[in-house]
């Protein structure tokens, strides 16, 4: 049987090495590529064209989730799994929403990390059962959430307009929105324009607030 190809995403060097330890311990797979951002992601993947993607969700240059999101475009049906410290509902369920098939958090053994794989190779889904009890006592709080995401004003955005409503969410400045995503400054702060009149805010501090009842982002991170 032919080996499974893993591309890694995570910031963190020493992170990635023991990764790639684990991986090779675990056997049936290799790691093909590795990268520190999802810019570098999105290179790797076009070079590489990997099966499986682990994925933190925290990197430097954006969300990991939105990374997910692209990977899923550039490389349709790939299998994804993230890897991340974060064990809240919303960061779980917007996961698996961009394509994640598996969701184990950094603290697991490797064990779970090897279940998680199996799991997506096989095209099956995966929850670390550490987290587990915690999805099921909010599971009826995140539908209601997601009843709001959908019946909201947000629904009402544009793709473009909501990548750039989560990236300004999560505190990325407009000049690095438009490098990021290779528009100018001034396309940023028009979609930004709209955006906040769309939702009826006047500050950024209300775009955060809002983005937190939707659960696009935890203000505790």
């Amino acid at each position: 049987m032919n080996r499974c190809r893993i591309m890694i995403v995570d910031d963190h060097t020493l992170f990635r090495e023991g990764l790639k330890i684990l991986v090779k311990k675990i056997g049936a797979y290799e790691v093909v590529a590795e990268a520190g951002s999802c810019a570098d992601a999105l290179e790797q993947a076009r070079e590489k064209k990997p099966d499986v993607v682990i994925v933190d969700i925290g990197l430097p240059d954006g969300s990991g989730i939105e990374l997910l999101r692209q990977l899923q475009t550039l490389l349709p049906g790939v299998a994804a799994v993230v890897v991340s410290m974060h064990s809240k509902i919303e960061f779980i369920a917007e996961s698996f929403r961009a394509g994640a098939g598996a969701y184990v958090l950094k603290e697991s053994t490797t064990d779970r990390l090897a279940q998680a794989l199996e799991a997506v190779r096989r095209q099956e889904q995966y929850l670390d059962s550490a987290v587990s009890p915690k999805v099921l006592q909010k599971l009826l709080e995140f539908s209601n959430r997601r009843a709001m995401v959908s019946d909201s004003p947000y629904a009402q955005l544009s793709k473009r307009e909501q990548q750039i409503f989560r990236l300004l969410a999560e505190g990325v400045s407009p000049a690095d929105i438009a490098a990021q995503l290779f528009i100018s400054r001034k396309t940023v702060d028009n979609h930004r324009a709209n955006i906040m009149g769309k939702l009826g805010l006047s500050s950024p501090v209300e775009l955060v607030r809002y983005a937190a009842r939707l659960g696009v982002v935890d203000l505790e991170t």
